[in-house]
């Protein structure tokens, strides 16, 4: 197979060029790959270890360069806000290219269609409960089993979160839309069409900003969103003696998700690398739960993203034939499918078989970790889109869309600019705004005052590990942000010492409380008296005369000696920072 096949690597940084070994049809190739002195991210070194024949040619010794075609829409420029340079260096702009036997490089094309779920009380035109995991078949009613003689009536909260998502994507609000009919036969959809939105969505011409991981090498895109427009969810199908319709005896099916309201977002195609997508999608999941219009859970199916791809020669601005994948229910397998999608097409490119890359749906199979055909795609004009009679026009006025958007939140990547304002690495920050809850607790913790440092490191060390033990989300915890505050302020005016802090928390998280309550209880307030502190350090030097000679004959070592002696001494509670001030001075005295 003339594509390449792939090695993971680790990022390093090259003092020098170097000669990479590997192992291919049974013969050791050995060619300078990497330039000295650049930086490499994991998903450029992923790309650029390849087995090649001996005949390959040598390979470019400089990182790919962005393409062009990646720009945000037409009229939208990225711009310097004032970001730290990371935004802006060239290993941040760098894309993911295939190189294969030929020579060329080849680039992915990819876009994404998310369907979020919205979390309304009822479905989207019935006042069926909109719940999961009810018993099949038991949030359904005429309307949403499509019976006839039934007319649907829009759930005012789907037009509210629709217009919601679109302020919160940057796009432009239609004041006046509508709704059609998508025409096609599933088992699954009763009514033989499901009401959508085709040509005048609720929403159009947004972007999404991402910054992407520190361990991928960092640094911010800005990724074009088409659309977003508001429909219905189908039912779903459960095939009994197998997890597909393949290989099962028959299938059942749950009408209780058909009308579940949904907002589809189509993004441009604008990724060029799995990571690219899976941060686009991850970056959209946090924004639906800031904003509250759905919980965004992959696994339960009420965040569903299909993804567009295609291959084609560096430099080429025509697009390659569109592949469809679905069935990905986390951002790490959306990463590997598109990953084995770019090389399966772009090993069919190169083996001379591009004709078998057809516009077809192909689903990714995690336990094989490949994706296999289901069915040709279908093209708009297969759907036969039509108005849709019994529901009028949605219109809006402009004072209710910008009565929303004075409702919106803090969102993901404004909070991300305010915390690196306060001096947080990207590292830590893209930990606590990853969860909305967490990003909420670490707020309200340091609107009590408290050093933003220590807040950061007690909420992503002790305290998150302690919810992943316990399976709880932070918003279950009995520590209260007061608390926590008030714990931080203790350590800080030397009350007690960090050691003394740990010991405290485990009760305050499964109790709650007071932390100053607890540590007087039972006696934890850290000895920060210097003539206490003194009478211990000469106590241990009078204990200890042979050591302390030793120091003094030029052992320096033996300091820890002394701070041991000394914090047994205290039962662990004399101030540390003042005890080896003390320490030192008597020492060398």
């Amino acid at each position: 197979m003339a594509a390449a096949r792939l090695v993971r690597a680790t990022m390093v940084a090259l003092p020098s060029a170097f000669c990479l070994h590997i192992y291919s049809s049974s013969k050791i190739i050995s060619r300078n790959l990497l330039a000295p002195g650049l930086r490499y991210t994991p998903q450029q070194l992923h790309y650029r270890f390849l087995a090649i024949s001996t005949s390959a040619p040598a390979l470019s010794s400089s990182p790919s360069s962005p393409s062009s075609s990646h720009s945000v829409p037409s009229g939208r420029k990225k711009q310097n806000r004032g970001l730290p340079a990371r935004v802006l260096t060239q290993q941040s702009e760098n894309r993911v290219l295939e190189e294969n036997a030929s020579g060329t490089e080849y680039e992915a094309v990819i876009g994404i269609e998310t369907h979020v779920q919205l979390s309304t009380a009822t479905k989207a035109f019935c006042s069926c409960p909109s719940q999961y995991g009810s018993e099949p078949n038991s949030n359904v009613c005429p309307i949403c089993m499509g019976l006839p003689g039934c007319l649907p009536v829009l759930n005012e909260k789907c037009v509210e979160f629709g217009v919601r998502l679109g302020h919160a994507l940057h796009s432009d609000i239609a004041l006046n839309s509508k709704f059609d009919r998508k025409q096609y036969f599933y088992p699954d959809l009763p009514k033989g069409y499901q009401i959508s939105q085709f040509d005048i969505p609720i929403a159009k011409n947004g972007f999404l900003e991402v910054d992407l991981p520190v361990e991928y090498g960092g640094g911010y895109r800005k990724f074009g969103i088409t659309r977003v427009h508001m429909e219905e969810d189908a039912g779903k199908l459960i095939h009994a003696g197998a997890d597909q319709l393949s290989g099962s005896s028959h299938s059942q099916v749950d009408l209780n998700r058909a009308g579940v309201p949904l907002l589809e977002i189509v993004s441009e195609p604008d990724m060029r690398t799995g990571l690219e997508a899976a941060e686009y999608a991850a970056e959209l999941q946090r924004i639906v739960r800031y904003l509250g219009v759905g919980n965004g859970n992959m696994q339960e199916g009420s965040m569903r993203c299909d993804v567009n791809i295609s291959v084609r020669p560096k430099g080429q601005a025509k697009f390659g034939t569109k592949v469809e994948i679905k069935n990905m229910n986390s951002f790490s397998a959306m990463q590997r499918a598109i990953e084995y999608e770019i090389e399966r097409q772009v090993g069919l490119i190169e083996g001379g078989e591009a004709d078998k890359i057809v516009q077809e749906t192909r689903l990714w199979e995690e336990a094989a970790q490949r994706t296999t055909t289901m069915r040709k795609k279908e093209g708009l004009a297969d759907y036969r889109y039509f108005p849709e009679p019994d529901l009028p026009e949605v219109i809006l006025t402009e004072e209710y869309v910008e009565s929303i958007r004075k409702t919106l939140p803090e969102l993901p990547n404004d909070k991300r600019r305010r915390y690196e304002t306060l001096g947080l690495s990207m590292q830590d920050i893209l930990v606590l705004t990853n969860d909305v809850d967490v990003a909420a607790y670490f707020d309200a913790v340091l609107e009590k005052g408290s050093d933003v440092k220590m807040a950061a490191n007690w909420i992503m060390g002790d305290i998150t590990a302690y919810t992943k033990n316990e399976k709880l989300s932070i918003t279950e915890l009995k520590l209260s942000p007061s608390a926590l505050a008030e714990l931080i302020s203790l350590i800080k005016d030397g009350t007690i010492s960090g050691k003394i802090a740990k010991e405290v928390l485990p009760e305050l998280l499964e109790k709650g409380g007071s932390a100053k309550s607890i540590i007087e209880k039972k006696g934890l307030v850290q000895i920060s008296d210097v003539a206490t502190i003194e009478k211990m350090i000469d106590e241990v030097l009078a204990k200890n005369p042979s050591q302390l000679e030793a120091y003094r004959g030029g052992k320096t070592k033996l300091q820890g000696f002394f701070v041991g002696q000394v914090m047994k001494a205290s039962g662990g509670k004399v101030n540390p920072a003042l005890m080896n001030k003390i320490l030192l001075e008597k020492l060398n005295g």
